[in-house]
């Protein structure tokens, strides 16, 4: 009698563990999976972080940059320019040719006060939000983007090296690393740069951007 009981005992026995077995195996991926997307924000949240740390810094040395490419045609007819701000100056440099031969610019004075304004403005209208991929090369390579419209590149430089760089474009189809308006932060830029809407090089309604 006793042998008989634990024979129909013993499978009832083994199922339960076969089933706890299970439930910690479900247990310990979903930890995984948890934990695997809450670092990746976190990741994402210090990048930025890191990125609006050295936006803000105004001492010396530290400088901000927009660079727009125009259509990718003829080198005689490619054209672009970049505007760039730190605490003792500006400027507006405007290129013709892939290997960007300065063709016209602008050079004014800055100071720190205006400078800080600037930035912070920049920061309000999130500059550094986005994923500067770093680690992606495929989204780090911007040769061949958007070749009838349009490519934005927002930039923080400490002693001219870059230190986060974000891109956008026209094209809805290569909306880049940016997470933030490029019209908004275009037009801080523009504003740098007293007669700046007459130095753009090309007008981009006459583009089709696809």
């Amino acid at each position: 009698m006793q042998r008989n009981s634990r024979a129909r005992f013993f499978p009832l026995i083994i199922s339960l563990i076969v089933i706890a077995l299970v439930i910690a195996a479900v247990v310990s991926i979903g930890r995984a999976i948890f934990n695997r997307g809450d670092s990746s924000s976190n990741d994402q949240t210090s990048q930025t972080d890191q990125g609006k740390e050295a936006l803000l810094d105004t001492s010396s040395g530290r400088s901000v940059q927009m660079t727009v490419r125009g259509p990718i045609v003829a080198d005689e007819n490619f054209t672009s320019y970049r505007i760039s701000v730190s605490n003792s100056d500006r400027s507006m440099d405007v290129y013709k040719g892939y290997v960007e031969e300065q063709t016209n610019g602008k050079a004014l004075e800055n100071n720190t006060q205006a400078y800080e304004e600037f930035v912070y403005a920049l920061d309000k209208a999130n500059m550094m939000k986005g994923n500067s991929a770093a680690d992606d090369e495929n989204k780090q390579d911007i040769r061949g983007i958007c070749a009838r419209g349009y490519v934005y590149e927002f930039a923080v430089l400490s002693g001219g090296n870059e230190v986060k760089k974000l891109w956008t474009s026209t094209c809805s189809g290569s909306k880049g690393t940016l997470d933030a308006s490029k019209d908004q932060l275009s037009q801080l830029f523009l504003a740098q740069i007293p007669g700046s809407n007459e130095l753009i090089p090309f007008r981009q309604s006459q583009v089709l951007s696809l």
